[in-house]
Order: structure tokens, then C-alpha cells, then sequence
């Protein structure tokens, strides 16, 4: 038997040239056996790769199922080297599998040892390993190692096998000045060169090993076999499992945060699709004139001649036999964009990047809980392609959900949004409800493919989305701290639907609230209970066991009360503030009126205490104002008494805030109240106004813009006091607007 070969094809991760000279060379070469860098690990999804519902961007997940945060991503797009191998090797029955250093192995190691390479402290050493094409980027005359490797290989259209054999000279010349100090590169390169030990022992003749070009010098010498199987014996290992999950272009770009990621994958799948080099520029201005008009911009036929030109001088005048990316970008900028960087973000984001979505068969093998998910996915029409089609946002897989609760259908979709944040799966996020826990829901719904770890996470509390989100729950109620907890978990609960996990929740919000003596955390505790007493049967959940408390819960409030706002200061009070605030709204939303009245004698008796800070007391006294509680002549006396310049100023400038707060309608519509105001402040001296100004100031900040003009209006002309501003009629412009008013009004 003749002496085994093997043939080193060293590419770039996702490189469409190396992809095109790869399949090139494989086919000259017909190998008996196809090695390829990766984790063994996924040898069993291989036959997926075949399957016609298999379509990328794809990524192979390997993960630990005891710790399932502990999970890698093998992204794969159909322009990449290693996905071309992997479907040629199976579709001609080659002998295929992956060398790459076992994800259990390396899950084994100490999390610092497989994550940390030693530190250089030569500076230069450091760009280098960085940037290691960068030497010979800069002898060829260009600025990046990034901008030489795309032309030199990922741009280039010839076919021939030699292109491989310039990359292992180049990196072998490149590694000879950057030794290598990483102890898990050395444990990977270790295992690949055992590979090939294996497939050679194994009788295979002609060898076809694939792997990023960096590693191809460390794989020509096979000789010291039983140094590379000292370094990799007795290393730990975990258990792991494998499966294929959907990728996104967005996903294998650098800014993502991957590692091997690339700047234009929408770039690269399109010159994977054209087959001849002429027809690049051409191609590539026609689908940008495309988008433009279909998002409402000019793109000529014309401009797309004259930016094809540009592009084409640019390339000649930097010595490039075509033009890239970046003479197309800058010809696309001067004609189509006027110079303008805004139509460029879309072009980068639809075309440069791209918003493909992947998609895997529904047979792979995953664990119970994903299963489940995507089965409610699909059902749900929540899928990626789903959320793509009606997205405005194809960069982020974005889309705006409103759901009406009343259809069987969309209160499917608020469950389980529900409860994939019950698992913190953010899978949605809720906007606004119309009037929290009403039948409208509005969603902004984005996937990540991250969120499948979170599921395999989850998986430990159960096989459905629903037994899973009810056992965390339990659990998660179990556990919690405080009051305020339990009912925000309650509010959840109902909300996600998890059935006999409420009444769980329920029992121990009793439990927690006969012994709570915290006022703050029965006034935080309140509000969620409030909304599912008011809106729960909605939803059809049982409002009333919300009710079970929430009246116990109120009447301990408006007992303590009183005594727990004593004596605070200003930022103790600030905080009782805000709770004040939405303990009124809780107890306005329950439409009890004995609740009602009890709360507003309470507020009476607060504002009536000598010791209460002044921002509370203005608060307590704007509530009882606005329910009629007291005449209007007595809220000018409050007011009166507050401001009065025998008081504290400070305190006066905070009783003000609060009873202001939001909405300066009253002043306006109340001239007594603006007169008292008025009073106050022309009584201040000038050392008091100064100090107080940031707060006057503060006050009329929340109120809103026409308020704000109508009150300065008012400062200015209220007191007949002329300064120049007329309002004179101008019956030519009354002209104008009257036949608009009319049709307005219905009139002929």
C-alpha cells in the first residue's frame, strides 16, 4: 500500500473565496477521507446537513446539560468552507467527522484555562496576535490584515489549488515570528494532528484536512506522536450533548461579539451566488437600487450605470482588478446617497449584513422543553420568518405585537410570552397595555438565538413551557424575600396562566402579609394585587383571589400610614412619595368606595400633622382637592398656610411641588390658587428665591410645554399690564383657515 497523503486546505471561517477554491481543490482531489475543524461532538447531526428543510445560516449548539449556560455556537453559512466540505464529503459518501479538541474535554477544564491565554508582554506581540495577517498586509501595501486576506482570497475567482499552498507558506513564515503561548490552542492542534494519526492508521490514501489557515503549519509535522498523546491524556471531561439550532447573518458579523465573525455576510452570500466576475458590480447596484425603492428613495437606472462606473475607476485608480466592497460602498454614497450616511445604514443593514434567517429540520434531536417551544412557536406564528415578515427591524428579527385578550389565539401568544419571562427569557417585552391587565397588549417581540440556552437552562423544571414556568414559580415564591415580591410574582403568574402555581402564590402572599409590619413594602406589595383584582377576569383568571388580600392589605395601610411618613427627610420622603402616588392609583383602580373614603381620611389626617415633610403634605392635599374632599376655598387656605413666609422656605418650595406635581391645569384654571402662589413668591427675599429656585424650577419642569407658554402668557398680560404683544384679528388669515374649520365642523 502506498504511503497515505494528506492535503492541508487552510480558509477563513466564513469565507465565500476560500469556499470557492475549497470545492475546487476537493473535486480535483477526490478524497477517501474529509477532516474538518470542529467539535467531534457534532459527528451525529451530520446526516441533518443533507436534509432539504436544512437550510443556513444554521449553528451546531453543544452544551452542558447539567450546566446549560456552559454552551458553544459552531455558526455555519452556506458561503462557508466548512459547510461546502461538509456537503460535499456526505453527498459523494465520503468519510466525514470533525478534529477538532471534544467540547467535553474542554468544558472539563477549569473555565480560566480554556478561556485565558498567557499575557505577552511584548506590546508588538500583542497587535500581532491581534492582527496576525498584519505584516504581510502592510508589506503589500494595505492598511489591515482584513482588507489583504478579502482580496487576496475571499475576492479571487480562480479555481486552482495553489491559492492553498501560498497560505501555508504564508502562515508558516507568520508563526515562526509569533510563537505560540495559548495552552488550549496547543491541547486543540494536539488533537487535530492526532485526528490525522487516526484517519491515516485507518488505511484513508488521500486525506483532505480542513481547518482555519493559522493552524495548518502546526498540522505538516506528525511526527511526535507520543508527545501530542502525553499532552492530551487524562485531561477531564463533561458530559455534553449537541443539536442544530436557526442562525442569523446579523449573528456572524464582527459586531455580534463572535469571535470569527466577518463585516459583510449579506456581501459575502451574494458574491457566493454570482458566478461570474463581470457581473458583480452590476449585480450588487441593481439589488441596492432595488432596496432604495422599495423603502420610497430615487434610484435610477441611470445612477446605477454611473455608480458602476465609479466603483470601476476607483478600482483601477488603487490598483484592483475588480472593484470590492469598499469602491462600491463609496460609488453607492456619492450617487445614490448625495453623500448622505442614513440611506448607507439601510443599505448595510438589509444588504451589507443582511436579514437571512436560517432554518433546521423539525426532527433534530433537542431536549423536551425546546421541543415544546417550538412546536407553540409555530403554532403561534412567533418564528423568526414570522417575525422578519412583519418587522420594520430585520436587523434585530424585530416585531410589534398587539394582542387582543379577548381572541383565543392572541391570548395563546400573551401566555406564552408570559411565560418565557417567568423562565427570564425576554423573548418579548411588553410595551403598554392600554391600561395594565386590560384586553390590549402591545409586544416588542425580538429572538436571540441565546434564548435557546435559557430554554435548555429551563429544561430542569419541566418538559412544556407550562410546567416548566409553574414549577419556577413555585419555587421562585418559595424563596422570596418580601411582600412586594410574592405579589409581583402573583401578578406574573396569573398573567402567564400557571394554574394551580397561583393558588401556591396566593397562600404565601397571606402568609407574608399577616406578618409584614413594613409599611413600605404593603404600599409596594399593593398595586399588582389591585391590577389583578380589577383586570384579572379579563384574562379569565379568578380575580378574586386577589381580593383575599388586597382589602386586609389596604386597611393595614391606612392605619400605619400616618405614622411611618413622621419626621422624614427629603430623600426618605421622595420615596414615600412615589409610593404614595401608586397606592392612590391602586386604590382609585379598585372602584371601592368604603376603601375610597378610608384612604381619604387617612390622607386627612396626615395633612393635618405639623411634623409631615412639605412634599408630602402638598400630595396628600392635591388628592383630597381633586376628590372634592374639601371646598376650593379651603385648598387656597392650605395653600395659604404652606406658603406662608412664617414657615421654612424649603419646605414651602417642597409642599408646592407636591401639590403641583404632573399637571399645572389647577393654577391655571384657579385663579385664587395662582394668586397665593403669586404672593408667596413676590414675598421671598432675594437670598430665599435664589436657594429655592431649583426647585420652583423642578416643579414646572413636569408640566407640559402649552401649560408652560400658557402660564408665562399669563405672568405677562394676566394683570392688564401691557409690554408690546398684541393679539390683533387679521380677518385675511381668519379667511384662510375658516373653510377648514368648516369641513371640520361638517358645515357646507
Amino acid at each position: 500500500m502506498s504511503e497515505p497523503h494528506v492535503h492541508l486546505f487552510g480558509i477563513r471561517h466564513h469565507g465565500v473565496g476560500s469556499a470557492r477554491s475549497l470545492l475546487a481543490a476537493l473535486e480535483s482531489l477526490q478524497p477517501d477521507a474529509l477532516l474538518i475543524e470542529g467539535a467531534p461532538e457534532g459527528d451525529a447531526l451530520l446526516p441533518y446537513v443533507l436534509y432539504p428543510t436544512m437550510r443556513p445560516p444554521v449553528a451546531m449548539l453543544i452544551y452542558a446539560p447539567d450546566q446549560p449556560k456552559r454552551a458553544v455556537f459552531y455558526p455555519f453559512a452556506n458561503f462557508s468552507p466548512e459547510w461546502q466540505a461538509l456537503r460535499y464529503g456526505l453527498r459523494h459518501g465520503i468519510p466525514t467527522r470533525f478534529m477538532d479538541l471534544p467540547q467535553a474535554i474542554r468544558f472539563g477544564l477549569p473555565e480560566a484555562a480554556e478561556s485565558e491565554p498567557q499575557a505577552d508582554s511584548d506590546p508588538e506581540l500583542r497587535r500581532l496576535r491581534a492582527d496576525p495577517l498584519r505584516r504581510l498586509a502592510e508589506a503589500a501595501g494595505y492598511s489591515d490584515g482584513e482588507r489583504w486576506w478579502n482580496d487576496l482570497v475571499e475576492q479571487r475567482r480562480a479555481t486552482d489549488s495553489d491559492i492553498f499552498t501560498g497560505i501555508l507558506e504564508a502562515m508558516t513564515v507568520l508563526r515562526e515570528g509569533i510563537p505560540l503561548n495559548d495552552p488550549l490552542e496547543n491541547l486543540r492542534e494536539a488533537h487535530m494532528r492526532q485526528s490525522i494519526r487516526a484517519a491515516r492508521k485507518e488505511g484513508y490514501q488521500r486525506i483532505a484536512v480542513v481547518c482555519g489557515a493559522w493552524h495548518t503549519p502546526a498540522l505538516t509535522d506528525l511526527s511526535a506522536a507520543k508527545a501530542d498523546a502525553a499532552l492530551l491524556k487524562g485531561l477531564p471531561k463533561a458530559k455534553v450533548a449537541a443539536t442544530w439550532i436557526p442562525w442569523t447573518y446579523g449573528r456572524l458579523t464582527l459586531e455580534s461579539g463572535y469571535g470569527a465573525g466577518i463585516q459583510s455576510p449579506g456581501w459575502y452570500d451574494f458574491l457566493w451566488q454570482t458566478e461570474r466576475a463581470e457581473d458583480v458590480a452590476l449585480g450588487w447596484l441593481t439589488h441596492v437600487a432595488h432596496l432604495l425603492r422599495a423603502n420610497a428613495l430615487d434610484a435610477s437606472t441611470a445612477q446605477v450605470i454611473d455608480a458602476a462606473r465609479m466603483a470601476e475607476t476607483l478600482a483601477v485608480l488603487r490598483e484592483r482588478a475588480a472593484p470590492s466592497l469598499a469602491e462600491l460602498n463609496e460609488a453607492v454614497q456619492a450617487v445614490f446617497c448625495m453623500g448622505s450616511d442614513v440611506p448607507m445604514r439601510l443599505i448595510w443593514r438589509d444588504l451589507i449584513v443582511g436579514g437571512v434567517l436560517g432554518d433546521v429540520p423539525d426532527n433534530v434531536p433537542s431536549v423536551p422543553l425546546l421541543q415544546d417551544f417550538q412546536r407553540e412557536q409555530k403554532r403561534l406564528r412567533l418564528t423568526e420568518k414570522d417575525l422578519a415578515k412583519r418587522d420594520a427591524n430585520r436587523e434585530k428579527h424585530m416585531a410589534n405585537l398587539e394582542l387582543d385578550l379577548r381572541e383565543a389565539f392572541d391570548l395563546d401568544r400573551s401566555r406564552l410570552l408570559h411565560r418565557l419571562n417567568m423562565l427570564d427569557i425576554p423573548f418579548g417585552k411588553l410595551k403598554a397595555a392600554r391600561g395594565r391587565g386590560t384586553f390590549k397588549e402591545a409586544w416588542r417581540v425580538a429572538w436571540e438565538p441565546e434564548f435557546t440556552v435559557g430554554l435548555l437552562e429551563a429544561s430542569q423544571w419541566g418538559t412544556s413551557l407550562a410546567e416548566a414556568a409553574a414549577a419556577y414559580a413555585r419555587d421562585a415564591a418559595e424563596s422570596a424575600a418580601d411582600l412586594p415580591t410574592l405579589t409581583t410574582l402573583l401578578e406574573e403568574a396569573l398573567l402567564a396562566d400557571l394554574g394551580e402555581a397561583v393558588g401556591l402564590i396566593v397562600r404565601a402572599v397571606r402568609d407574608q402579609a399577616a406578618l409584614a409590619t413594613d409599611i413600605t413594602h404593603l404600599m409596594d406589595a399593593l398595586p399588582p394585587l389591585a391590577r389583578i383584582a380589577r383586570y384579572g377576569d379579563v384574562r379569565g383568571t379568578d380575580a378574586m383571589l386577589a381580593l383575599l388580600v388586597v382589602n386586609s392589605l389596604a386597611a393595614r395601610i391606612c392605619i400605619g400610614l400616618p405614622n411611618a411618613c413622621l419626621s422624614l427627610d427629603d430623600e426618605a420622603a421622595a420615596g414615600m412619595f412615589k409610593r404614595l402616588n401608586s397606592t392612590h392609583a391602586a386604590i382609585h383602580l379598585l372602584a371601592n368606595a368604603a376603601l375610597r373614603a378610608d384612604w381619604l381620611a387617612t390622607l386627612l389626617k396626615m395633612v393635618n400633622s405639623a411634623t409631615l415633610h412639605g412634599l408630602l403634605g402638598g400630595r396628600c392635599a392635591r388628592i383630597l382637592h381633586d376628590a372634592e374632599t374639601w371646598s376650593g376655598a379651603e385648598a387656597v387656605r392650605r395653600l395659604g398656610l404652606a406658603l406662608s413666609t412664617a414657615g421654612d422656605p424649603a419646605q414651602a418650595a417642597y409642599w408646592l411641588e407636591g401639590f403641583l406635581s404632573g399637571s399645572g391645569e389647577i393654577l391655571l384654571h384657579d385663579a385664587a390658587l395662582w394668586q397665593a402662589v403669586d404672593t408667596w413668591l413676590c414675598s421671598l427675599t432675594t437670598e430665599a428665591f435664589q436657594m429655592l429656585l431649583p426647585l420652583v424650577r423642578r416643579t414646572f419642569s413636569t408640566f407640559s410645554a402649552p401649560e408652560r407658554q400658557r402660564m408665562a402668557d399669563r405672568v405677562l398680560y394676566g394683570s392688564g399690564r401691557s409690554t408690546g404683544r398684541t393679539y390683533a384679528f387679521d380677518p385675511e388669515q381668519a379667511a384662510q383657515v375658516l373653510p377648514s374649520v368648516a369641513r371640520l365642523l361638517g358645515w357646507s
